[in-house]
Order: structure tokens, then sequence, then C-alpha cells
């Protein structure tokens, strides 16, 4: 009897907590997503951000080729102050820095190469390198401009 009105409490309460969540509750930052992100940034991303996000020397000025290195995603950078969806944006599309002297794209597009899954994943991962303050600020900008559909 204590058995079954025990396994009656937990599944009251992971009910309550779905339906806090909303219908449809957006996928979380687990633990496999994450492993998944950073094993897809290795592979991707760390030849020009670094291993642990710290980004090329110097990246906050113009190289020999007049084209911004690669900034950290790390709590040292600025990759926390945009929203989920530029985020996304920036992997799937690519980006080229308005201050750029040439005209290539300077951060390739993955749109191709990664499913949306896949790129989400990676976000997830490079959110784990910012502090709590720049998280909390990220959440707040990603209210403003979330996901695309496709990633959701």
């Amino acid at each position: 009897m204590v058995k079954a009105s025990h396994a009656a409490a937990v599944g009251l309460l992971a009910l309550a907590s779905w339906a806090d969540a909303g219908a449809t509750p957006a996928p979380s930052r687990s633990f496999d997503q994450i492993t998944a992100g950073r094993a897809i940034y290795r592979q991707n991303c760390a030849s020009c951000h670094g291993i642990r996000g710290e980004g090329a020397p110097n990246w906050e000025r113009p190289d020999a080729r007049g084209e911004m290195p690669p900034p950290p995603h790390n709590a040292s950078g600025h990759t926390w102050k945009h929203g989920d969806g530029m985020l996304y944006r920036l992997v799937h599309d690519g980006w080229r820095d308005p201050f750029n002297k040439t005209s290539r794209l300077t951060m390739p597009s993955f749109g191709t190469q990664l499913t949306p899954i896949e790129i989400r994943s990676v976000i997830a991962y490079i959110k784990t390198m910012w502090t709590s303050e720049q998280s909390a600020f990220q959440r707040t900008e990603s209210r403003r401009e979330p996901f695309p559909p496709e990633a959701r």
C-alpha cells in the first residue's frame, strides 16, 4: 500500500511539473544534449573558437586581412548577449562581421552540415560556459528572439 501511494505521489508531481511547463515544453539542456553539443563543438567549432571557447587571440581587433577573428564563446566574450534565435542563425547561416574589409563569411554556415537539433545542442553546450548572470541576461534576450520553429 505504501509503495502504491508513493508511486502515485511521484506520478502526480511529474504530471504537475509537466503541466506547469505548458502543453509543449521546450527541450531542456539535458546532460545528453550538452554532451552531444560538446562533441559537435569540438569537431566543428573548436578549431576557430578554441577547445574551451576561448576564441582567437586578439579577437577584438581586425587581423592582417582586415577581418575580425573568432570571438570567445565563454564568459569573456559576447555570445551570451544574443538570443537563441540569433545564435541559431549565426551557426545555421554563417556571418560576415560588418567591420570586415573582405566580403567572405568569416563564420561559415553549418546549416547543411548540422541538423537543427545538433545546432541547438551546440548552443546548449556553449551556454554552460557562461556565468549565472550572463545566462539570466541571455534567457531574457531569448524570450524576445527564441529558436526558430525547426529547432524547437
